[in-house]
């Protein structure tokens, strides 16, 4: 996890253009401002996650970061939903679910499991 979050909350600075499009527009500010604060938190994220003393504290952060990202997944439906179904909707719509698995696998970092 620590690596999956590390290279993303990067790949937010080297190629931030698709994550713009991820930042509903009823946020206020920019798109990029939230771009650049996520890979920030996702960066910081990975960093309690790979020290095995802030290790617990990292899960709970992921908790957060995971829920905290969900409104950018529904905004990808949003602004997909006139694209055509294979890949874009697919793709989508599936994002959402996979949401729980990566809370749950937080969490039991979190509670040390």
């Amino acid at each position: 996890m620590p690596v999956a979050l590390g290279a993303m909350g990067a790949l937010h600075f080297v190629a931030p253009r698709p994550f713009d499009g991820l930042i509903p527009p009823e946020l206020p500010g920019s798109a990029r401002a939230w771009t650049y604060g996520s890979g920030v938190a996702e960066m910081a994220v990975a960093a309690l996650l790979a020290v095995p003393r802030t290790r617990a504290l990292g899960g709970a952060a992921a908790v957060a970061l995971f829920v905290g990202v969900l409104p950018g997944n529904v905004q990808m439906v949003r602004a997909w939903r006139r694209k055509p179904v294979w890949p874009y909707q697919v793709i989508a719509w599936g994002r959402l679910p996979l949401q729980v698995p990566m809370i749950l696998a937080a969490e039991g970092i979190r509670r040390g499991a």
